[in-house]
């Protein structure tokens, strides 16, 4: 550590040479502790620090490093991974588009890439009720909803894949740090990130084992944390990225992998569902199926975030889907694997912020680059973080540093992805305002008659925290139970999600007001925490004979659905001690 990078305090904020670190009370977040001494902080420079090892981040690094390794320069980029190991936080359908992989590994094939399982066969379907089904004749689905060429993939594993390929190009690979704190100078400039410290008590106070965290400081900085990022909201708030956006909206996926029987099993088919069971509450969203290799089916549902029946419990609606027939048949015998949860951003090209900022970029689903019609990010992702690499690489071979990289959404807005998310730019608010069988029917006009050049663009100006009716004047809905054989409890789920945090930690999940929940949550909304949480997180126990909502973070997923569906916006998700969380295998 030189001598130029020295500790003192200055009112609620840290001060390391010229660079300040943004804290709790910056973020409007609960008073942090006070620390009476703070020990010294390791530090390390970098050209290039990206938050997050996801298919972004991930192609972020490795393009660039690539430049680098074209032109013969040096080039030092560190990617930050908060996960245990890359992939261990990574849950997605998935189906890959393999173009935009093709575009940064040519022969991804040949490097044994985990793109092997080819869409064979495919159904989508209309669920009229709880037995009945109707097949969507193909002349009725968009053509952006076909899978032809698409493989079915674990985006771990191959996130796993990308990281190995970016550390054999010399990147950098940190895992098990979290990107907790933005560092910004006195210019307003962000200059790298704080990862978290390690061994901190519930009250915050250093224990016998705390390691405080690296300040890592980079001439640019990449946000690439995926939907609803930490840094990628502070940033967006910070620099006012979305004044002239439309609100962002997000759904919550849930996703289960099973093995079953070889006579239930057809390798590279896939189903898409609709209706029931979300339509019976006027919710849109949709189930999938699909079978991937090694007999294993990857279930899940997707539950759009702006649905506004207080009592819908979003878990409880994936498991009461898997009876329908459709399903039930298929995982008869079977035995379930893993279990996940994770929201997915879905505003579309009016929802995107601006790309860049003073020292660094949005990246993938930090900005919210999800192509809506197809519900596909991955390819979108990729090709993202090979434009932020491109503009990154031309930045710095120039003597000077540019505070925004402008270059960056100049070259998106001349790109095949943004024209991708422009054709599809009407696709969420018409299933918004239209119900999911009204917003279908204009989604085949929109994409199949006028090939998504209609000349106006919707927008839904309603946050999906704002949704919600008073609980008393929406219908309750009453769940089956569980039969343990196709549908189980909460808790045993979270089980297979293999999450664990350390007990003895600060509470990642901040109440901006601990009162709220009781004074305006409870009786008007009868706080839906506890069923909109796929992980059990929120409860309400009793106290002296009054309400009390009791928050077990050790049970979180990450999925960040609190942080947005709250309807108070009272709920703050941060980052917990890095390794914290879920470890997936292959979701």
């Amino acid at each position: 550590m030189g001598p130029e990078s020295f500790y003192l305090f200055a009112g609620p904020a840290i001060i390391i040479g010229r660079t300040r670190i943004l804290t709790a009370k910056d973020r409007v977040l609960s008073k942090p502790s006070a620390i009476p001494s703070p020990p010294e902080r390791e530090s390390m420079e970098f050209d290039v620090v990206i938050v997050g090892g996801g298919p972004a981040g991930l192609a972020t690094a490795c393009h660039l490093a690539r430049l680098a390794q074209e032109h013969q320069k040096q080039l030092s980029i560190c990617v930050l991974e908060k996960g245990s190991e890359v992939g261990a936080h990574i849950v997605s359908g998935a189906l890959l588009e393999p173009a935009a992989l093709t575009e940064l590994f040519p022969d991804w094939q040949s490097r044994g890439a985990p793109v092997t399982t080819a869409v064979t066969s495919e159904d989508i379907l209309f669920l009229r009720n709880a037995t009945a089904a109707i097949r969507i004749p193909e002349f009725f689905i968009p053509q952006g909803l076909h899978n032809q060429g698409n493989y079915i993939i674990s985006l771990a594993n191959l996130c796993r894949w990308l990281a190995a390929q970016a550390e054999a190009l010399g990147v950098n690979i940190l895992s098990g740090f979290s990107g907790a704190e933005l560092m910004v100078d006195d210019t307003g400039t962000v200059t790298g990130v704080l990862t978290g410290d390690m061994g901190r008590n519930k009250q915050g106070e250093p224990g016998d084992n705390f390691t405080p965290g690296y300040a890592l400081s980079a001439r640019y900085t990449v946000l690439a944390e995926g939907c609803r990022g930490h840094l990628g909201k502070e940033v967006i708030r910070r620099f006012n990225l979305d004044a002239n956006s439309s609100p962002q909206h997000y759904g919550l996926g849930i996703k289960e992998i099973w093995e079953v029987p070889a006579a239930s099993h057809h390798l590279g088919h896939v189903v898409h569902s609709l209706g029931w069971p979300l339509g019976s509450s006027h919710t849109t969203g949709g189930g999938f199926m699909y079978h991937c290799d090694n007999h294993q089916i990857a279930i899940g549902l997707i539950t759009d975030l702006n649905y506004d029946n207080p009592w819908l419990n979003p878990y409880e609606e994936f498991q009461r889907m898997k009876h329908h027939p459709v399903f039930a048949r298929v995982l008869q015998g079977g035995k379930r694997l893993a279990y996940g949860a994770r929201a997915l951003i879905k505003g579309g090209l009016q929802s995107l912020p601006r790309l860049a900022f003073p020292g660094g970029m949005l990246v993938g689903d930090d900005a919210g680059f999800l192509n809506i019609l197809k519900l596909k990010g991955t390819h979108t992702a990729i090709r993202s973080g090979m434009l932020a690499a491109d503009s990154l690489w031309n930045a710095l071979q120039r003597a000077s540093s540019e505070l925004v990289l402008e270059d960056y959404e100049q070259a998106f807005m001349k790109s095949a992805l943004r024209e991708e998310l422009h054709k599809v730019r009407n696709c969420g608010p018409a299933l918004h305002k239209f119900g999911t069988l009204g917003g279908s029917a204009f989604t085949w006009i929109d994409q199949t008659i006028f090939n998504g050049k209609l000349p106006f663009t919707m927008r839904d100006t309603t946050p999906d925290h704002a949704t919600l009716k008073a609980a008393e004047k929406a219908p309750r809905i009453t769940y089956p139970k569980h039969d343990n054989v196709l549908s189980f409890d909460l808790l045993s789920s979270v089980y297979l999600s293999n999450t664990y945090h350390a007990e003895d930690q600060p509470c990642h999940l901040q109440l901006l007001d601990s009162a709220t929940p009781v004074q305006f949550n409870l009786p008007q909304y009868e706080e839906p925490a506890q069923r909109y949480c796929p992980a059990g997180v929120y409860e309400i126990v009793p106290d002296n004979d009054q309400p009390r909502l009791q928050i077990n973070a050790q049970n979180c997923v990450h999925c960040k659905t609190c942080d947005i569906k709250d309807p108070t916006q009272n709920i703050r998700w941060v980052t917990p001690e890095g390794g914290g969380g879920p470890n997936y295998p292959n979701m």
